[in-house]
């Protein structure tokens, strides 16, 4: 254990490393705790709390794996924009879906559930990895702590946002608004779009704004044009 701390232990550098990975992990638990607590919001009451450990676990797992890689997909051109493209159209399916079962039209399954939490958290824990490699200074144990540390904090979350949905229905169209402000903000970062734009900070930020309220317009525009057709 000591080997793995090169020579952390005890010192200053350690617990401020230590600090840095749990206000991380607190910090980034939300975009992966609101893609769950969507996508298992319109399970029966038995299985959403599965649903959510086994959602968290698997969220984890990719990070665990896609940790080795994460500096060098992030360079990868068109990833980031095909990315963006696939968590916005994942945020309009959600809502969607949230308003069919509010009529009675729709019913999620356990592995649709699963399917859209994997692939969501796959597509969206690149940045998280890096964020959590960078504050661990290349130490493994505190990477491995890192990335253990975030099953707790999306599993408390994800229970949290679905009973909150629950109460206060209208926190789905937050929760998909935050996810459309994630899918813009991979697509205007992505290496091959973003020399092209030279947005800055500024048009960032207007560009997540769009995103987010362009997610709730298709979701809405998409479910009324369902509810004509029947």
């Amino acid at each position: 254990m000591l080997d793995l701390l090169n020579g952390f232990a005890f010192s200053l550098d350690f617990f401020t490393a230590l600090v840095s990975i749990v206000a991380i992990d607190v910090v980034l638990a939300g975009d992966n705790a609101v893609v769950i607590a969507l996508a298992v919001r319109n399970l029966p009451p038995r299985t959403r709390a599965r649903g959510i450990l086994l959602g968290a676990g698997a969220a984890v797992i990719l990070r665990v794996a896609l940790t080795f890689f994460a500096a060098k997909l992030l360079d990868l051109p068109y990833l980031k924009l095909v990315g963006g493209g696939l968590i916005a159209w994942i945020a309009v399916k959600l809502l969607t879906d949230a308003a069919d079962a509010k009529e009675g039209k729709a019913c999620t399954t356990f592995f649709q559930a699963m399917i859209t939490i994997v692939v969501a958290d796959l597509v969206m824990s690149t940045d998280n990895i890096l964020a959590v490699a960078g504050a661990s200074q290349g130490n493994l144990a505190l990477l491995i702590f890192g990335l253990g540390l975030s099953i707790p904090f999306v599993v408390f979350a994800s229970n949290a946002l679905s009973r909150i949905m629950d109460r206060y229905p209208v926190i789905v169209v937050v929760g998909a608004a935050v996810l459309g402000k994630v899918a813009a903000e991979m697509v205007l970062t992505d290496p091959w779009l973003a020399p092209h734009l030279s947005l800055g900070r500024p048009g960032l930020y207007a560009g997540e704004i769009v995103g987010a309220a362009g997610v709730v317009a298709v979701g809405w525009l998409w479910h009324r044009a369902a509810a004509k057709g029947c």
